[in-house]
């Protein structure tokens, strides 16, 4: 079963396409059933390519051309690691504008294997320039931040999990929200791993602030949090490859001593099936892992 964001996805892509004529969405199997509806209104502008990832992407870029604001969706690695350069061709370098909408996150279907995994689809997409990367932890965030993207012209790639935090956080989609502040160091968390991080740091004198947008950063939010601090110390918590964004940190903070731990998804692939919970544990992205990662980082 789909997990709530991505119905929620469906849903709201299905009324802008009644509401936009300039929208369009192409799928590649996954999830081509739900636009059932949609495309018996709409058939030029719903269309599932199959099991053709590449053309999913040329396809997108083509339509962009021509004037049609597309919306490609597949799970992660499909959509973006499989057809990356269609994604550095027909989008970056023709110069037009597209909305990705993956799921999946690094490894919410975990049953399915290496081939259903993509921990670093957001440090691949990075590499190119021009791009608004969400991560939303919350359906209502991610439904706002489609919305948004829907009537731009700009790169867009809106990343859904099967996960949600308990509760979503307004404004959020615009930069980094402070979700709690202390004087120990700044604990950055990206989309949906804040509730997890929030028990991890209970008790904690640090700030707390949470990203759906890491791309573009927010340096100045970032800057502000730890310019009243004794310890400049920096947690990065993102939900895929651990590290991605250690060096846009570091370019919010040039000029300021700093010392910075960048959690995530380890390099080393986990060669077992699990659950989702279970690789949260294996990757220390649990609440007990974090803390205690947090907790020692703190002391050193």
């Amino acid at each position: 079963m789909p997990g709530l964001m991505r119905k929620r996805f469906v849903d709201v892509t299905a009324e802008l396409i009644d509401a936009h004529p300039r929208l369009a969405v192409l799928t590649a199997d996954l999830t081509a059933k739900a636009f059932d509806g949609v495309r018996a209104r709409h058939p030029d502008r719903v269309v599932n390519v199959g099991i053709r990832e590449q053309l999913l992407i040329s396809m997108a870029g083509g339509l962009a051309l021509a004037g049609v604001r597309p919306i490609a969706h597949s799970f992660a690695p499909f959509l973006v690691e499989r057809p990356f350069e269609q994604i550095k061709l027909d989008l970056n370098h023709q110069g037009v504008g597209a909305v990705l909408v993956s799921a999946g996150g690094s490894y919410d279907i975990a049953n399915s294997g290496r081939s259903h995994q993509s921990p670093g689809d957001v440090a691949l997409l990075a590499t190119l320039p021009d791009w608004t990367i969400q991560v939303p932890g919350h359906t209502d965030e991610a439904e706002a931040q489609l919305r948004a993207a829907a009537v731009t012209d700009d790169l867009v790639y809106l990343r859904l999990s099967n996960r949600s935090n308990t509760r979503a956080y307004v404004g959020a989609e615009e930069g980094f929200t402070t979700l709690r502040t202390g004087k120990r160091g700044v604990v950055l968390v990206v989309g949906p791993l804040a509730d997890n991080v929030l028990a991890a740091t209970d008790g904690l004198d640090v700030t707390v602030l949470y990203a759906t947008r890491i791309r573009p950063f927010d340096n100045r939010t970032l800057r502000a949090a730890a310019s009243g601090q004794d310890d400049l110390a920096i947690v990065l918590v993102e939900p895929y490859l651990a590290g991605t964004s250690v060096a846009e940190v570091t370019t919010a903070l040039r000029g300021l001593r700093h010392r910075v731990l960048g959690l995530g998804v380890g390099r080393e692939e986990l060669r077992h099936y699990g659950s989702t919970r279970q690789h949260d544990i294996a990757h220390g992205l649990d609440a007990a892992g974090l803390r205690r990662s947090i907790a020692n980082f703190l002391e050193e």
